[in-house]
């Protein structure tokens, strides 16, 4: 049995969704069938379940998160918000490469945390959940009904204490992030799942990235994106980070096989002779920091 259709097993044990969907139907004919690995889960307005894969004992204990995945406006379509991504999953699955344990347990303050294009929001509830010394701004564009659903997720997992809600399209005034939350002012730590895929964001992104980060050395940026859209975008987005010379450096690139253990150095060149069935197999994790 090959390592995709394992993984879909695993996967459909540890996370409960709505088996009528048409895309889950798609989504799992296309894995048994033909060895494609999902890149998405759930579909517009159906309940995810998600159990955390990993707890320590620097943890608050969590049984589960539940979410409702958005639906959008059709004049956002384009958003794809509309679905939990791999990225997330595997942010969620592997919350302890963010250097969160170390950082909430040796500050007096809240450790700021910011999503941008969180979507469902599952990265940013779980931190939330697991972490009490931690003030969580999740966010994504200001379509009514996207930001709606991600109100109601916070409230209906009981994060609304540590973890924010908040409408932000990217490169517009970062006020309305810095604000928000318990403490307030940028961020420690930003996460975003899936956010490079549009080149033509990329500029606004950066600038966003750039403005909320906290001018500190300690201070990271974590960027997980699936190679489903090619890596030519990827190395466009890392081109983009160092051509606007604003100071943000990259710390590492590593790509993670989703559904094994393997793992290495991100390299643009693979896409030569990389066909679509190989790439869905991975994500690659970025940190950018301040030089």
């Amino acid at each position: 049995m090959s390592s995709a259709i394992l993984t879909e097993n695993r996967r459909s044990r540890e996370v409960s969704k709505e088996i009528d969907d048409p895309e889950d139907i798609l989504s799992s004919s296309l894995q048994t069938l033909y060895d494609y690995a999902p890149i998405t889960y759930s579909a517009p307005g159906s309940l995810f379940t998600y159990p955390p894969k990993h707890q320590s004992s620097s943890h608050t204990p969590v049984d589960s998160i539940n979410l409702r995945t958005p639906e959008t406006h059709s004049a956002n379509w384009s958003l794809h918000a509309s679905a939990i991504w791999v990225a997330s999953l595997f942010i969620a699955d592997n919350i302890h490469r963010l250097g969160l344990d170390e950082k909430t347990s040796n500050s007096d303050s809240p450790i700021r945390v910011l999503e941008l294009g969180a979507g469902a929001g599952l990265p940013s509830i779980l931190i939330s959940k697991f972490y009490q010394n931690v003030s969580v701004v999740v966010s994504d564009y200001p379509d009514e009904s996207l930001i709606r659903t991600l109100h109601q997720n916070v409230e209906e997992n009981k994060a609304s204490g540590r973890c924010t809600a908040a409408a932000y399209a990217w490169g517009m005034d970062t006020s309305t992030l810095t604000s928000a939350g318990a403490s307030g002012g940028p961020f420690d730590v930003v996460i975003a799942a899936d956010t490079l895929w549009n080149p033509d964001l990329h500029t606004p992104f950066i600038d966003t990235l750039a403005r909320c980060l906290r001018k500190d050395d300690g201070a990271r940026i974590h960027l997980v994106a699936g190679l489903h859209t090619g890596r030519y975008t990827i190395q466009a987005f890392l081109n983009a980070v160092i051509t606007k010379d604003i100071g943000l450096a990259l710390e590492s690139a590593t790509e993670h096989e989703v559904s094994g253990q393997g793992q290495r150095t991100w390299d643009v060149d693979r896409a030569e002779g990389e066909d679509e069935r190989e790439r869905r197999k991975w994500v690659v994790w970025m940190i950018l920091r301040w030089h």
